[in-house]
């Protein structure tokens, strides 16, 4: 195992709303990503996923509130930390965030290097403007960026040109982790393409050491990304490679996932389209027991009744289900 860069032990986090009412959107999350390593977090829609990426930072505005757990990067425990500190020693360089609908997270009467420099200088307020060009020009020619768009607004851009952008600005001060909230939603295929490509040079030239992506998609997580783990209405339900994950899920809601995506992958191309049938849980009032049961072929009266812990298989593999694996490999088949 290599040197971990983050972990998180048992986080919560949660919104209130107006009404007074508590979320737990983030619910006893734990993870450990590795220097020089990917991590996928797959999902459905409203599990969790970009409130668990907005967690990690450590920066909460309400209605998101944290509860409890550690949030370590790199040795320091970044949880509790007061807002400014976090803003100022914490984000942009030891972790950094690509939000979701990155093409519009740009003011659009700023210029791309204006941007950039209030990056900087939230850390360093001496640099130069001659510096921060300089430095912002080197990094964008390093990832394929022209040097004329630090000096465009954003309306002059296409839509992959901005989401590039925007992951240029996230890593220029070459943050441990970059957390990637759906930065190949919204855009064609090509374009698609050249954003992963961007991250996975970041990777392999340094200039981030670990990664966090994030998407409902599973298949694509198998391209990018070392590990994958599965979230379920706040809470994690599976975690493994992404090999074994994507050809080999073992949480039903996991093995529902992938059935109800197409898949051009050896192997997967031909499996028939299942849908998972109902809605997630109301996480105002969660259930008590297993959070998937109401939607789990495969329910058994006990996963109503007790609350559900995470099994631990093989090659550090883990799934939270009452069912052993083999009996749910020996029910897939019969299925």
């Amino acid at each position: 195992m290599g040197k971990v860069i983050l972990e998180v032990r048992e986080l919560t986090t949660k919104y209130i709303t107006r009404f007074r009412e508590d979320v737990y959107a983030v619910d006893h999350v734990s993870l450990k990503v590795e220097e020089g390593k990917s991590l996928g977090i797959a999902g459905e829609s409203g599990c969790g996923k970009s409130t668990l990426a907005l967690s990690l930072m450590g920066y909460y505005f309400p209605p998101l509130h944290y509860m409890s757990g550690d949030i370590i990067i790199d040795g320091k425990n970044i949880s509790g930390m007061k807002p400014d500190d976090i803003r100022k020693s914490v984000l942009g360089t030891e972790i950094a965030y690509i939000p979701q609908a990155a093409m519009n997270a740009l003011n659009p009467t700023q210029k791309v290097i204006n941007f950039i420099e209030d990056v900087i200088r939230a850390h360093d307020n001496t640099a130069s403007n001659k510096y921060i060009y300089e430095m912002a020009r080197v990094s964008f020619e390093k990832l394929g960026l022209p040097a004329d768009v630090l000096q465009k607004y954003p309306v002059e851009l296409s839509g992959g040109m901005k989401q590039r952008t925007v992951i240029a600005i996230s890593a220029i001060l070459s943050p441990k982790v970059l957390i990637a909230d759906e930065p190949s939603s919204a855009l064609d295929v090509t374009s698609q393409k050249m954003v992963i490509k961007m991250l996975r040079n970041l990777m392999e030239d340094g200039i981030i050491k670990s990664m966090i992506f994030i998407t409902h998609e599973l298949p694509l997580l198998y391209n990018v990304t070392d590990d994958i783990m599965v979230m379920y209405a706040g809470q994690i339900v599976e975690k493994g490679s992404a090999k074994e994950t994507v050809f080999d899920p073992l949480h039903p809601y996991a093995k529902g996932l992938m059935g109800s995506i197409i898949v051009p992958e050896e192997g997967l191309r031909n499996v028939k389209l299942t849908a998972i049938p109902g809605v997630p849980p109301n996480l105002k009032k969660p259930p008590s027991g297993c959070r998937f049961a109401e939607r789990c072929k495969f329910v058994m009266p006990q996963c109503r009744a007790i609350s559900v812990g995470i099994r631990e298989v093989e090659n550090g593999r883990e799934y939270r289900c009452i069912i052993p694996e083999d009996q749910l490999r020996e029910a897939y088949k019969n299925a």
